[in-house]
């Protein structure tokens, strides 16, 4: 049983919950779980300082930053074994029988020299370029080395898109999936796709972590999130980066030369990225209120329904979905369905969306990135609220014409106003265009 506890840190209760009931091993190292320094207290799982509010009845600290894994106090002890890579040898991992395109190898071609030397890299490609299976190659490098991988995001739902694909290339290798919702227990394997908060369980565990969607919520700028990586990753590592669209502090590491970077500003089938069309509409906010769909939303829908295909349309708010269907659903036809990221039913809803069994998915940003989906068209109703940022909006502008025989998925931005983040969107989008040397 002490293979759970390989490259991982966890409490005592953790380990009696997997099984572990002896701590006595002379191999198990133990480290108090919030220690004192320079007149803080710290928790040693995700490094946040203790405030003196929060401190129990009993006189003991805990930590309130990283309290959704279990709780820590003063009192508790993490248990720690070393990470030994014991993985069956595996010298022809990749079961994938597919081929990347010329850009795609190249890129993965750098991204094995970084594995190979240790060092931190960014990949920096549009959406839909086919930034998984320019993994694969690396992956399969690693796999063959013995190493110990983690493919982890901020997201849930990228985790779950993530999981089957890596399966279904992988099929000699031991992976699982990890997240708040998981129901499989834990399993010691070769690879772990996670969020980044399950990183924070882990001690110098992984010989290669990829991290998706490095931009989004809740990891971008998230320090104690940010720490995790680092904790997660063993002192000689390589860290790869994924993402559309990169943070400043991202660009920053580049013009310093403290990461490699890998550009592909084109999608794997050589079509141009979707530039959305603006749509502007005077008290548009009130007329959504009022359950009023103004006349130039509803011809642009009613031209995507004759030409067969589904809609995927994004909300600033939850509260406003159910009412919005409701009146959409009075004006065209099809099966319409609403998800948001508290919908018990949401996986089942995307899959059944991406089945073909909806024709109209009403969203919130929960899916502006990580799914893909066939041949769409999509929306956004009020592209000027706040909610949407500029890699928001990039991202959703990403879900269309991801799939080759569909590349030509149309984006609406229905808006009262023209905003600085839709005038960036726009202009990285058009941006990308060019440098692939793609004819809008």
């Amino acid at each position: 049983m002490e293979e759970l506890l390989y490259g991982r840190r966890l409490t005592r209760n953790e380990l009696v919950q997997l099984g572990i009931l002896s701590v006595q091993s002379r191999n198990i190292q133990r480290q108090k779980a919030i220690t004192y320094a320079h007149d803080q207290w710290i928790c040693q799982r995700c490094h946040s300082n203790i405030a003196a509010e929060d401190q129990l009845a009993d006189g003991n600290f805990y930590c309130r930053a990283c309290i959704q894994l279990g709780r820590l106090t003063t009192q508790d002890d993490l248990y720690h074994l070393p990470e030994p890579n014991l993985f069956r040898p595996n010298r022809q991992p990749l079961t994938w029988q597919g081929q990347l395109t010329t850009t795609q190898y190249s890129v993965a071609r750098t991204l094995q020299r970084s594995l190979e030397q240790h060092r931190t890299h960014l990949l920096w490609a549009v959406t839909g370029a086919g930034k998984t299976e320019m993994l694969f190659p690396v992956l399969a490098q690693a796999i063959q080395a013995n190493l110990r991988i983690a493919l982890a995001s901020p997201r849930v739902d990228v985790c779950n898109e993530l999981y089957p694909r890596i399966q279904q290339a992988f099929q000699t290798t031991t992976i699982q999936l990890q997240h708040g919702r998981s129901t499989t227990p834990y399993q010691y394997t070769q690879m772990t796709i996670c969020t980044t908060h399950q990183l924070l369980r882990y001690y110098h565990a992984f010989d290669l972590l990829i991290i998706d969607e490095v931009d989004a919520f809740p990891f971008v700028n998230d320090r104690m999130l940010n720490f995790a990586v680092e904790n997660a990753v063993k002192r000689q590592r390589a860290l790869i980066y994924l993402t559309a669209t990169p943070t400043a502090h991202l660009l920053k590491m580049r013009d310093q030369k403290k990461l490699c970077v890998s550009y592909l500003p084109q999608r794997f089938h050589g079509r141009p990225l979707p530039v959305p069309k603006l749509i502007f509409q005077q008290h548009l906010t009130q007329k959504i209120k009022r359950a009023q769909l103004p006349n130039k939303l509803l011809t642009q829908l009613k031209a995507s329904r004759r030409q067969h295909r589904q809609i995927l349309i994004f909300l600033a708010r939850i509260e406003q979905l159910a009412d919005f269907a409701r009146t959409l659903n009075q004006k065209i036809s099809g099966q319409i369905e609403t998800v948001h990221a508290a919908d018990k039913q949401r996986l089942v809803k995307v899959q059944q969306f991406r089945e073909k069994q909806t024709d109209v998915l009403v969203t919130t940003t929960i899916l502006e990135r990580g799914v893909t989906f066939s041949n769409i068209d999509v929306y956004v109703i009020n592209a000027e609220d706040q909610i949407f940022t500029t890699a928001s909006l990039v991202q959703i502008a990403g879900r269309a014409g991801r799939d080759a025989n569909f590349a030509n998925g149309r984006v609406i931005f229905l808006l009262e106003y023209y905003t600085r983040r839709v005038k960036a969107c726009l202009k990285q989008i058009k941006y990308m265009n060019q440098k692939a040397g793609t004819s809008l």
